[in-house]
């Protein structure tokens, strides 16, 4: 009778914490579960302004991009029927932790859930606090067109960037489960940037050395999370508004350092 109840707290156990056999060695130092009831947890997050980038060029504080559902943060594009003074066809938002909650040597882990459309491009990304882009790096956890059965994870440097290195090869991609939640994590070491998704390594890259400026910024500094939905652009190309609007659920965000 032991025997079987032991069994059963295992079982339980794995069901309550379905991702500890990677993060057995970690200890989850923050964390954000979502469960607010009207909006998320601003100590944490703000919103994503309006840029002139292929990512940001849509992003707007206009609530109806924006929910809280079911313990999810649920970020949106949609068609621009509401705001008649922007010129912006379609609008979409987006939260960052920029000013709010770092990140550095340790090991970021998202769950989410992807509505796919034509044009649509969700990101979960992480820059720099203090340094300009390219030269501070970039951090992509996860990137998705369309409605494809693959994630893209890429990093970007000066040296990647502007030198236009890919020695070593700076991104990978992996498959997930096109129409339900997936975890994607990366793990950053001094020596190397680490990826996953649901647990499976999917590529890494490493700091090596070299003359070339900018290989391996990633290191010496905090970095902040940024979780939007992204419609159009040069790399995703043209939105179909048949489509909208879509959106992306977000379980929860959890960070961990390693054990002694």
């Amino acid at each position: 009778m032991k025997k079987i109840i032991g069994t059963i707290w295992v079982c339980i156990i794995i069901m309550i914490i379905p991702s500890c056999k990677t993060t057995s060695g970690w200890k989850m130092v923050w964390h954000d579960e979502f469960n607010q009831k009207n909006s998320f947890d601003e100590n944490s997050w703000s919103k994503v302004k309006r840029g002139h980038s292929d990512w940001d060029r849509h992003m707007s504080d206009f609530d109806s991009c924006f929910a809280m559902r079911k313990g999810n943060l649920v970020l949106r594009g949609i068609v621009n029927y509401s705001l008649p003074t922007d010129t912006a066809p379609y609008i979409t938002g987006g939260v960052l932790s920029k000013g709010k909650v770092g990140f550095s040597e340790g090991r970021v882990s998202v769950k989410a859930r992807f509505h796919g459309a034509t044009g649509a491009w969700p990101a979960i990304w992480m820059l720099p606090e203090n340094e300009g882009w390219p030269d501070g790096g970039e951090i992509d956890i996860m990137e998705r067109l369309n409605n494809n059965t693959i994630a893209y994870q890429t990093v970007h440097s000066y040296y990647t960037y502007k030198l236009g290195i890919n020695d070593p090869k700076h991104g990978g991609i992996g498959p997930i489960n096109r129409d339900d939640y997936n975890v994607y994590s990366v793990e950053m070491y001094r020596d190397s940037l680490v990826f996953y998704i649901n647990d499976s390594r999917t590529f890494s890259y490493p700091r090596i050395k070299t003359d070339k400026k900018g290989q391996f910024p990633f290191t010496d500094k905090k970095f902040y999370l940024l979780i939007d939905m992204q419609l159009g652009g040069s790399w995703v190309g043209r939105v179909d508004k048949n489509d909208l609007p879509v959106e992306m659920e977000v379980d929860w965000v959890r960070f961990y350092k390693k054990k002694p």
